[in-house]
Parts: C-alpha cells; sequence; structure tokens
C-alpha cells in the first residue's frame, strides 16, 4: 500500500488516482508514437521515391522534414513519458505499476524499451550526414547508418506492442492495438529488405532469391508474434493487411506531393556518374516494369499475391506448429519471388535454374527455421504463449 500523503495526489483514492493518471499518460504517449511512426514510413517511402526520382540534392527536402518530423515526435512521446513518471517518483513518490528504474529513469518496460530504441534512430542521423560527406550522396539502404536508424525504429515500434499489453486489459482494444503495432514493426522490417529487390537484379543466381531468404528469417519476428500475442489464428493477416493499406496511403502522399512540390529532377546527372549505382539499378528495374522509380515492384495483383505465403503460414497455425508454419512460410516466399516477381518483366530474365534455386531452398529453409525459433522466443519475451492462460493487464 503506498504511503504517499493524500494531498500530494489530490485525492482520498492515491493508488488508484496515480494508477489512473499513469494510464492515461501511457495510452495518450503510446498512440502519438504509433501515430508518429506511421507519418515517419510515409516520409521514408515518399523518400525512396525522391532518391530515384529527382535526387539527393537537399537535406531539407519534404520527405525528409516529414520523417523527421515523425521520428521527433515519437522521441517526445517516449522519453516525455519517461520525464513525467519519473518527476511523479521524485515530486511525489509515486511511480507507474511495474516500473523500471534504469540510470535513475523511471518507465515501464515497455516504455524504456520504446525510448531506447528510438534514441539509436536519433544516433543514425548524424551518422548519416557524416556518411555521405565521406562517401558522396549516393546512397543504399543497406549503409550502416540506414541500418542502425531501421534497427531503432525496429525496436520502438516493437515496444509500441509491449506497452499496448501494459497500458489496456485483455480484450478486443488490447488485440487491436498489438496488431497495430506489429503492423508498424513488420512495415520497418520490410523497408529493410527493399534492398533485396536491387540485389536480386544485379547479381541473379541464388542472390535472386535474397528477399526470400532474408524475409523468412526477419517478418517471423512479426507474423509469429501476432497469432500468440493475440490468441488469434488469423492476426497475421491483419498485420499484413494494415501494413498494404499503409503503404497505399503512402504511395498516394509521395505522388501528390511530387504533384505540387513538382521538384526539378538531377538523377540524370547522377545517373551519368555512375550507371552501377543503387539509384541508378532502381531506376532501370523501375523503367523495364514500367512502374514509379522506387515504389514497391507489382501492382494491386502482386499486393493480393503477396497475402498466400502469410495465408500458407496461419493454414499450418505458428500458434501449435510454429516450426512447420514458419518452414512453409519461407517456401512460399521463394515461390512469391519466382513467380510472382519473376514474371515482370525486370526480373524474368534473372529467373535462375534449379541448381541454384535448390540451393535458395536450402538457405531459406534454414533461415526459416532461426526465424520461427527467434519469432518464438520474443514472443515468449513479449508475452505468455498462446496456449497459456490469458494474461492480466498490469495496467491495473
Amino acid at each position: 500500500m503506498s504511503t504517499v500523503p493524500t494531498a500530494l495526489l489530490g485525492d482520498s483514492t492515491p493508488v488508484s488516482t496515480a494508477r489512473a493518471d499513469s494510464r492515461v499518460l501511457h495510452r495518450v504517449g503510446l498512440w502519438v508514437m504509433l501515430a508518429a511512426n506511421v507519418l515517419a514510413a510515409w516520409g521514408v517511402q515518399w523518400d525512396i521515391q525522391w532518391h530515384v526520382q529527382i535526387g539527393r540534392d537537399s537535406f531539407w527536402i519534404p520527405p525528409h522534414v516529414m520523417t523527421y518530423a515523425g521520428v521527433t515526435l515519437v522521441v517526445l512521446g517516449a522519453f516525455g513519458v519517461l520525464a513525467i513518471d519519473t518527476l511523479r517518483r521524485l515530486m511525489a513518490g509515486r511511480e507507474p505499476a511495474g516500473a523500471d528504474r534504469i540510470f535513475g529513469i523511471t518507465g515501464t518496460p515497455g516504455f524504456h524499451l520504446a525510448a531506447w530504441g528510438i534514441a539509436l534512430s536519433v544516433l543514425a542521423a548524424p551518422i548519416d550526414d557524416l556518411w555521405h560527406r565521406l562517401f558522396g550522396l549516393d546512397v543504399t539502404l543497406w549503409s550502416p547508418p540506414h541500418l542502425l536508424g531501421l534497427l531503432g525504429v525496429a525496436i520502438n515500434t516493437l515496444a509500441c506492442a509491449v506497452i499496448a499489453r501494459e497500458v489496456y486489459p485483455a480484450g478486443r482494444v488490447q488485440l487491436g492495438t498489438v496488431i497495430f503495432a506489429l503492423a508498424t514493426f513488420y512495415g520497418t522490417l520490410a523497408v529493410g529488405l527493399r534492398e533485396s529487390g536491387r540485389i536480386a537484379y544485379a547479381h541473379g543466381g541464388v542472390l535472386f532469391y535474397t528477399f526470400s531468404i532474408l524475409g523468412a528469417l526477419l517478418l517471423p519476428l512479426a507474423l509469429v508474434p501476432a497469432a500468440r500475442l493475440t490468441r488469434l489464428r488469423w492476426a497475421p493477416i491483419a498485420v499484413l493487411a494494415i501494413v498494404v493499406v499503409l503503404g497505399m496511403i503512402g504511395s498516394t502522399i509521395a505522388r501528390v506531393g511530387f504533384e505540387i512540390m513538382q521538384p526539378v529532377s538531377v538523377i540524370e546527372e547522377e545517373i551519368a556518374k555512375d550507371p552501377t549505382s543503387p539509384v541508378a539499378v532502381s531506376f532501370e528495374i523501375a523503367r523495364k516494369n514500367g512502374s514509379t522509380p522506387g515504389a514497391p515492384v507489382g501492382g494491386t495483383l502482386i499486393r493480393i499475391l503477396a497475402f498466400v505465403p502469410v495465408l500458407i503460414l496461419i493454414g499450418i497455425d505458428p500458434r501449435r506448429r510454429l516450426v512447420p508454419a514458419t518452414l512453409a512460410y519461407a517456401v512460399g516466399l521463394l515461390a512469391f519471388m519466382g513467380v510472382v516477381i519473376g514474371r515482370t518483366p525486370a526480373f524474368e530474365p534473372m529467373v535462375p535454374g534449379p541448381w541454384p534455386t535448390a540451393a535458395a531452398l536450402v538457405l531459406t529453409l534454414g533461415t526459416g527455421l532461426v526465424g520461427g525459433l527467434a519469432a518464438r522466443w520474443l514472443a515468449d519475451r513479449l508475452g505468455q504463449p498462446a496456449d497459456a492462460p490469458a494474461r492480466a493487464s498490469t495496467a491495473t
């Protein structure tokens, strides 16, 4: 029982009031971060198209402003909650249920994870600027500062799923919020995989299946916890559906943004400097496919077919048969890359023969096994597994 004086809390039931205040604060902080992560993701989506269609002419281009506005709001949401919880402990002697202290900072495990995750993304910004000064403006998504920034956002979005379970009691609101948070986590992982298309086009052979090899390792980290945390078999489909809808909105924002801004393209000059650069290769892929440079490969049909591997996953059910489900999902990703993406004009000549495909299948099954086991470990750390009794809410 708390011994904090009632006068300090302004209520005759200090413990319940403190917890209620924390619950409201944490819910606001959670939704600020979720909305800001979506804003930043739209900025990144537009930024990729800007680099490929226009060139990197200034740091203060609109998609950068959108991206960093989102990151700034995430920082305020995460560290703002930690700051308020810490001040409440220091000034009134109260702290939220389940709170931890790290370096004297008070907060729940979810908000600590969210804050230190986004701190990595903030750290990546000056490193990225230095990287460009040292190596030029033509960049790849897989540069060290970009990967560091994506890692920070991935940790933050994953932390939002943790916070959802902290601040909402078991029920529909918690389920919906967890699924939405894991969709933003999946989206971040998917952005990190976009470079695999260029690798496939540039190298062919086993590397043609780079997306399936890496996707089988990374994407189950979002899909499997969605099923196991919510105890809903169809939750992975909901995750992917949210990602697709948000991606379509992001594409519309980019298209309208270009129409309004009408920036002057310098991409031809950049491509002429190095026709083998990542930007040049991405531009060539889009030209052959007749698609928007920098946009994801394919149209509506490919978006629909992208659900097939996830349908295979939930058909086997990762809540109860994790390893078979994730291995089948891995095979589905490889088939998607070969049969669906491989039929597009740019990639059709690159589809490898049976032996490189067989080697890629072995690698994909290996990463699928590791990805599935890692996803189970992650789901168990985030909350109880699907076959355990539903846990009581920590936001009491």
